[in-house]
Parts: C-alpha cells; sequence; structure tokens
C-alpha cells in the first residue's frame, strides 16, 4: 500500500480525541434546543441556558474518564471543556443547531460568530459539522451542500485542524425515518455519502456516520419487537460491509438517539459483519435516561445517576469496543504507513 501523507495537526488532533489503541470512544452532548425541550419536560417548567450548561458539565465530568473525547457545542458546552478529564480530547460543533423547516431541504448554516480558529483557540482538538443530506434530493440543494462542506473543509485545512463530518440521511418523499419503508432505503443512502463525502475536495479526515441499517427492523434482532423484517441478519451484515466499503477516510458510528442496549447490538452486529470502523461518537445512548433525574432532583441526582448507570453504559459500550473497533490509522494500513507532513501554507 502507498503511504498516506498526512499533516502533523491533523495527525495530533485525530490521536488527541482517541484512546491509546487509536479508538475514538467519544462522548457526544453538543445537543442544544432538544435537550433543553427535554429538561423542560422533566422540570415541568421552562429549562434556563445554566442548567443547559450545568448538565452538560456534570456529564462531562463524571463521564469523560471513561472516554476518549467528549463533543460539545461552544454555545452552552464551554464550561464542560474545563471539567473534562485531562485525558480526553476536544470535538467542538461549528453548525447551528436545527434547520429552517420553512426553506426546502435542510439546509445547513455556522454559528455565526465562530470560525474555525476561534474554535481551535477555546480548546477543540477536531471540527465537527453536521450536515442532513439526502443524495436523492434535487440536485440544487445538494451542490449548495457540496460548496458548503468544501469551504469548512478548505478552512479546517489552512488551520491544520481535523475536520469531522456527520451526514444525516432523510427523506422528505419518504418521511418517518424510523418507519419500515426508510429503513429499506437508508443503506442506499448511507453508502452514497459515504462514498461522497469521502472525495478529497471535501478534506473531510473522519467520517461520523449512521449505521447503514436500522436494528429495529433486522431479523431476530432484540430490538426487533413487532417481527416487522426489513433485512435478515445476513444481508445486514452485507450491507455493512457494502457501506464500509465505499469509505476512503476512517468512520465511526453515531449513537442517533437509540438507547444504549440497542446501540451495543448494532455495534456487536458491525463486528460480526468484520466491518473495520474506528469507534463512536455516542451521545444520548449513554445519558438520555438521566434527564428525569435532573429534572426531579438537580445537579446531584444527575450526579448520582451519571456515577452509577452512567458509568455502567459506558463502560459496557468500552467492552463493545474493546472488541470491535479498530484503531484509525488501521484504515490506512497502520501507523507506519502514515507519513506526517507539515501543512501547506
Amino acid at each position: 500500500m502507498e503511504k498516506v501523507k498526512l499533516s502533523k495537526g491533523k495527525v495530533d488532533g485525530i490521536n488527541a480525541v482517541a484512546d491509546e489503541r487509536g479508538v475514538i470512544a467519544a462522548l457526544a452532548i453538543d445537543q442544544r434546543g432538544s435537550l433543553q425541550k427535554a429538561i423542560a419536560k422533566a422540570k415541568g417548567a421552562t429549562a434556563s441556558d445554566a442548567e443547559l450548561s450545568e448538565f452538560k458539565s456534570l456529564v462531562s465530568e463524571v463521564l469523560t474518564p471513561y472516554a476518549s473525547a467528549i463533543l460539545l457545542d461552544p454555545e452552552y458546552g464551554l464550561p464542560a471543556v474545563g471539567r473534562r478529564a485531562p485525558t480526553a480530547g476536544v470535538l467542538l460543533a461549528y453548525e447551528k443547531t436545527g434547520y429552517d423547516a420553512t426553506v426546502k431541504g435542510r439546509l445547513p448554516d455556522l454559528l455565526p460568530e465562530w470560525s474555525v480558529g476561534r474554535l481551535k483557540a477555546a480548546g477543540a482538538d477536531v471540527i465537527k459539522i453536521l450536515l442532513y443530506y439526502d443524495p436523492d434530493d434535487d440536485a440544487r440543494i445538494n451542490t449548495v451542500k457540496h460548496a458548503f462542506i468544501e469551504r469548512v473543509g478548505a478552512e479546517c485545512r489552512a488551520h491544520d485542524m481535523p475536520f469531522f463530518l456527520e451526514p444525516i440521511c432523510y427523506s422528505d418523499a419518504i418521511g418517518d425515518e424510523k418507519g419500515l419503508e426508510f429503513a429499506r432505503a437508508k443503506p442506499a443512502k448511507v453508502t452514497a455519502y459515504m462514498r461522497e463525502f469521502s472525495k478529497p475536495q471535501y478534506g473531510v479526515d473522519v467520517l461520523k456516520v449512521e449505521v447503514p441499517v436500522n436494528v429495529r427492523f433486522v431479523e431476530g434482532s432484540a430490538a426487533n419487537t413487532d417481527g416487522q423484517v426489513a433485512y435478515s441478519r445476513d444481508e445486514a451484515k452485507a450491507l455493512f460491509r457494502a457501506a464500509a466499503q465505499v469509505a476512503r477516510v476512517p468512520f465511526i458510528y453515531l449513537s442517533a438517539g437509540v438507547t444504549d442496549e440497542v446501540f451495543r447490538e448494532t455495534l456487536e452486529l458491525a463486528a460480526e459483519a468484520g466491518t473495520p470502523f474506528s469507534g463512536v461518537l455516542c451521545g444520548r445512548a449513554t445519558w438520555q435516561d438521566g434527564i428525569p433525574a435532573y429534572g426531579s432532583g438537580g445537579a446531584e441526582a444527575l450526579r448520582a445517576w451519571l456515577q452509577d448507570r452512567g458509568v455502567q453504559n459506558i463502560e459496557a459500550l468500552n467492552a463493545v469496543l474493546a472488541k470491535g473497533a479498530q484503531p484509525w490509522w488501521d484504515f490506512y494500513g497502520g501507523k507506519a504507513n502514515i507519513e506526517v507532513v507539515e501543512a501547506a501554507q
């Protein structure tokens, strides 16, 4: 295999969010509006910005000793950066949360008061962007999104910062993204975006992707509670492999809001398929059940829940990663096959 040239800043940044094995076992809590609403629902009253920051800080303080990194937002998450374990790296989100539902295409936008340079100065080791993407959407919409990612990639390259891209597939034509029809369409959409955003013009260093199947519709899975089937177990494993084969950069899986049990089962299926994933960015699956504790009992109740169930969740996930995930550098043929170079000026 021909040697791969990667810049020093990119390599250092990816290593900062990976563990000593080169596996990315990262915790995600960059949710903003959705988390604030969930806390408000649990409280039965409005959740303040300070409470949102407090929740993130407690998650960071208690759980990062068991994670290789934490993904936060610069709007409410910066206090949590200072509360993390010294061994945990930092990913910071650069995109605005959500999208304008009055405009077709779920178009992305950046936080206007931030830049890659400012996020780096705020403590980021890695820049992360979430992008809603339907490969089957109108070509004009996807051209806008392609140009947007090219610009972010160029900005990250200029600052020699790693760029993690999180594409989330959808379909306005199908609708319900948790339903059976979408489950059948999902593998092709995930495979298509992994192929597209592996292209060098985007400057993406690691893809943070959805698993290509919905394990809820895998025949015989524990998550399949009603017998609706989109794929057999063997078909699901083949779809994992097909998506992985088109990637040209390392990739990690996101939990996409499923429970911790379902996410672990999903990762076990990925490992069974021999998928060369380099870890996870796991968010709600780890900490979402702590929201009711925080809503009813405040900070100390959340801390107690995190120290008990939160730690159990993340350690169980780490056990699955120890068996299934592969070092990010193995995607390039191993450490010895990477030539670290100075960034182009």
